[in-house]
């Protein structure tokens, strides 16, 4: 404690620089903490226009950045407010604010807001914030706020902040949040990304990878407390381009994901696959992980010996077939960590594909080959329509990559992404060998500039 001190004595204009390198990466970490650079709060809060007397909250403010790019936009000090759990952190956005406005603000207080905000009676006219993100709380507390804040299961601590500032925003009053890549992308914040639907959502930006030892990007939210209607708009920012996206569009796309990047044509490409007749993998397919041995080096040889047999890792597997094995493993897997069913790993037919990986990557296993954790497995219920080559080669077809990445964005293909994706099972009644030109024609679609459209 003797070097935050030291800190917070020796007030100078880089105070809460200086803090946040005093705080430990297993704090960090722990807490979920990340100061927000002075660059992204300027283009979150650029387009606020102030009136009088407007309220300004940051109900998690850490050493003030948010707060001072308040005051410098015109909100007076005494209709600032902030919480914060760490003390130090706390005293160093009250000096802050003194020695900006010579104020001394009450309105800044130690506290969690999670477990204050349920008592505010008060309603605010913009909230703008980086919550936590990843806080390590106890199943039993985050069930609680989520039933707190009607939450329902995205219980991320990110996303109960944000379901905690909507119940004390204002009618047309205005939020704003700095969050991980995750909160816009992954099924456990869906009912987040529903709840900001009803709403008229403004901007979603991409900052791309700003903290370091994180590599998360952070992205943007900033919407008014008002009802969405059919003509919404949102910008959409990234840090290649601008467009503007109906808002509805994003009702559109599997589990309500906010695939912001897209532009309104490709968005009308997914629409259009997704309106034909298909079938999903949900409630088709059983999933297996490959093994856990808990310590490769130890479990796994380099070399053949008697009793051992190939083991593939992810970037074994290939579309058109296995690589020669470089790790062997022994058939008695009881040394292993976690080994699903035996039955999965000796199927007649199964699909192993790459875990880790910014491409669908699909291989139809007919040898009952062992696998790693870098890579995953399904096999087909007997009632499904296609078999698994054709699965296979559908999947790792240059078109279905494109959706994938359209959509799910993400370097780990998730059997609950998968389980999402179209399958026009249609086509295989007249073609038994998949044939990506043929299957275009027959969804309607083309390639054109490196990319797919309607045909026209």
């Amino acid at each position: 404690m003797k070097q935050k001190t030291n800190i917070i004595g020796k007030f100078n204009d880089n105070i809460w620089q200086e803090y946040e390198k005093s705080l430990s990466t297993q704090l960090r970490n722990k807490e979920g903490i990340y100061y927000t650079p002075a660059n992204i709060i300027a283009d979150m809060l650029k387009s606020i226009k102030i009136t009088k007397n407007k309220t300004f909250l940051d109900p998690c403010c850490g050493s003030g950045n948010f707060i001072v790019q308040a005051i410098e936009k015109g909100f007076k000090p005494e209709n600032i407010y902030g919480f914060d759990t760490d003390i130090n952190a706390v005293k160093i956005t009250k000096k802050r604010i003194l020695e900006k406005t010579g104020i001394i603000n009450k309105n800044i207080v130690c506290g969690d807001f999670l477990l204050l905000a349920k008592e505010i009676t008060v309603k605010y006219d913009y909230i703008f914030t980086n919550p936590p993100w990843g806080k390590k709380l106890t199943k039993k507390k985050k069930d609680g706020f989520s039933v707190d804040y009607q939450a329902g299961k995205s219980m991320d601590t990110s996303s109960l902040f944000f379901f905690a500032c909507l119940q004390i925003l204002k009618n047309g009053g205005k939020l704003g949040f700095l969050l991980p890549e995750a909160f816009f992308n992954i099924s456990t914040f869906e009912d987040a990304r529903k709840a900001a639907l009803n709403l008229q959502i403004e901007r979603l930006i991409d900052y791309g990878k700003p903290f370091k030892r994180l590599l998360t990007r952070a992205q943007a939210i900033i919407l008014k407390n008002i009802k969405s209607s059919a003509i919404t708009k949102i910008i959409c920012e990234t840090e290649n381009c601008k467009i503007e996206r109906n808002q509805q569009s994003f009702n559109q796309i599997p589990k309500h994901i906010f695939n912001f990047f897209t532009n309104s044509e490709t968005n009308r490409v997914i629409e259009h696959i997704y309106s034909l007749p298909h079938v999903t993998l949900v409630n088709n397919a059983k999933w297996g992980l490959g093994i856990v041995t808990g310590n490769n080096k130890k479990i796994c040889k380099s070399v053949h010996k008697t009793g051992f047999v190939p083991i593939y890792r992810g970037q074994d597997i290939t579309p058109t077939g296995l690589k020669e094995p470089v790790l062997f493993i022994s058939e008695d897997l009881s040394d292993c960590q976690q080994v699903a069913p035996l039955e999965l790993y000796k199927a007649k037919e199964k699909l192993i594909y790459r875990f880790i990986s910014g491409n669908l990557v699909f291989y139809c296993d007919t040898k009952q080959n062992y696998i790693l954790n870098s890579a995953n497995m399904l096999i087909l219920n007997k009632t499904f329509p296609i078999s698994g080559r054709q699965l296979s080669a559908l999947l790792n077809s240059g078109f279905m990559n494109w959706v994938f990445m359209n959509i799910f964005r993400t370097h780990k293909i998730l059997r609950s992404d998968l389980e999402q994706l179209p399958i026009h099972t249609g086509y295989f009644i007249k073609n038994k060998a998949f044939n990506e030109e043929k299957y275009l024609d027959y969804i309607n679609i083309e390639k054109h500039n490196g990319t797919y459209r309607i045909k026209r």
